[in-house]
């Protein structure tokens, strides 16, 4: 895994054990089995965006603090530049970039989302997490996954849902594809 899944784990690991919190009880709070957040601590399971999110809301925290360690301090406005948003390199599948890292109390995370096309055309992973998801197709075509339902976006096409639903997106016809996405 990625020195930066591995800094990530650490600090899920540290911000449990200094508040007390056992494993055991961690993983039943934020449903799910002890081995996995075993694994997301260790750095050797890949850990999804939505238990990133359900671990930063658990802690009051800014989920940018728990990526990359350090606490957004801007709080009138922010301007990420082309390509300069704090990356979120966890997946093979998927680039998360964080658009709006350093501003303090958001509201909403944004987030610029790559989705490499997969030539051994396996289903995508799944995830959820609290609130409510909003994607905007900039960049070729996505399939959604929302509860069960598929929905084919093309560049230009949106999408807003429920995002505790279980929730994945699979780039289409070999291409990546490219979307803005605001978790709120």
């Amino acid at each position: 895994m990625t020195e930066q899944l591995q800094l990530i784990a650490v600090r899920i690991k540290e911000l449990r054990e200094i508040s007390g919190i056992s494993a055991e009880s961690f993983a039943l709070e934020l449903n799910v089995e002890l081995d996995l957040l075993l694994g997301y601590e260790s750095g050797k399971t890949d850990i999804p965006v939505g238990f990133l999110y359900k671990v930063a809301h658990r802690f009051k925290m800014e989920l940018s603090a728990l990526l990359s360690g350090d606490q957004p301090k801007l709080h009138v406005y922010s301007v990420v530049r082309k390509g300069k948003g704090l990356n979120v390199d966890r997946r093979k599948q998927y680039n998360y970039e964080n658009l709006a890292y350093n501003f303090i109390h958001k509201s909403v995370e944004p987030f610029l989302v790559t989705v490499a096309p997969d030539s051994e055309n396996k289903i995508p992973e799944f995830n959820s997490h609290p609130g409510q998801e909003f994607n905007f197709v900039l960049e070729g075509s996505l399939l959604v996954i929302v509860d069960g339902h598929e929905i084919h976006l093309n560049e230009g096409d949106s999408i807003y849902f429920d995002s505790s639903y279980s929730h994945a997106m699979k780039a289409l016809n070999d291409q990546s594809a490219k979307f803005l996405a605001v978790i709120i």
